[in-house]
């Protein structure tokens, strides 16, 4: 199941962009791209603990998340003055009602805080790169279990000519395995994703389960299931550095107060 999920994920992203390419070709897209401001490089705590908040208007296991995009821009710098690290915006647009147009709008946001935006979303393919850093992203998100070895060299690769910073995405021991290839890339960070693909439901143990086993190097990713302070003091125990935060965040009635405090529960504990 996990499989014919992330498949038709996979297909969809393809289709977009054959549409994509229909409009504009990836020579005049990375001309584009290259006319932008330089990225913003996220900024990480030698000994400290960070998070990267998310902004997603729904998902398909919790629903709708927010009722439009007409605060996106706000929540971004609401977040970036709360301490976040980087903020993700999903852009895919058929299970999480995302767009690109949520990516410029955050990094239009951003711009002048030090804060970089990132693209979260199902990318299979070089283009999707370079329409984050068109849309004014300064990193991306690549799963793991979506690409070949081959097929994700060449991403990373594509990331790296074009300025963004890589987190790269496991699911399980295997993926975590396969990390190694790639764990000297410099700008990687390795994050697990404690969801369970083929029920959706999350299982916080894999944090634990598979802490051991992540390749020595990239700063280490908590995804998912992160719901209040004492999660974050947990992963950030287990020996995380970072964690990504998002329906938490978008659910919450103050977010910039919610992260702040899960900032320093998890810096306390680094201390």
């Amino acid at each position: 199941m996990t499989q014919n999920f992330l498949a038709k994920m996979a297909t969809a992203s393809e289709q977009r962009v054959r549409k994509a390419l229909r409009q504009e070709s990836l020579d005049i897209l990375r001309l584009r791209a290259s006319k932008m401001p330089a990225p913003q490089r996220m900024k990480i705590g030698a000994t400290g603990f960070d998070i990267i908040a998310e902004i997603k208007l729904r998902t398909p296991s919790a629903g709708d998340l927010a009722a439009d995009a007409s605060e996106i821009a706000t929540r971004a710098r609401l977040y970036a003055d709360a301490g976040a690290a980087a903020v993700s915006v999903l852009t895919e647009p058929d299970r999480f009602a995302g767009s690109l147009r949520h990516l410029e709008l955050v990094s239009d946001a951003l711009r002048g805080t030090g804060v970089p935006a990132m693209r979260k979303d199902f990318l299979v393919d070089p283009y999707q790169v370079w329409e984050a850093r068109a849309a004014g992203a300064g990193g991306v998100l690549l799963i793991l279990q979506m690409l070949s070895d081959e097929q994700m060299q060449t991403m990373i690769d594509t990331a790296r000519e074009a300025g963004l910073f890589v987190l790269l995405e496991a699911f399980d021991r295997e993926d975590l395995r396969r990390s190694r290839h790639f764990a000297n890339t410099p700008g990687l960070l390795l994050g697990l994703n404690c969801r369970n693909l083929r029920s959706l439901a999350i299982e916080p143990g894999r944090f634990e389960q598979l802490a051991g086993e992540f390749p020595a190097g990239p700063p280490r990713v908590a995804e998912s299931g992160l719901a209040t302070a004492a999660d974050v003091s947990l992963v950030a125990e287990l020996g995380y550095d970072l964690a990504l935060i998002g329906s938490a965040l978008m659910q919450n009635d103050d977010p910039g107060a919610m992260l702040a405090d899960m900032l320093e529960a998890g810096r306390e504990v680094r201390v």
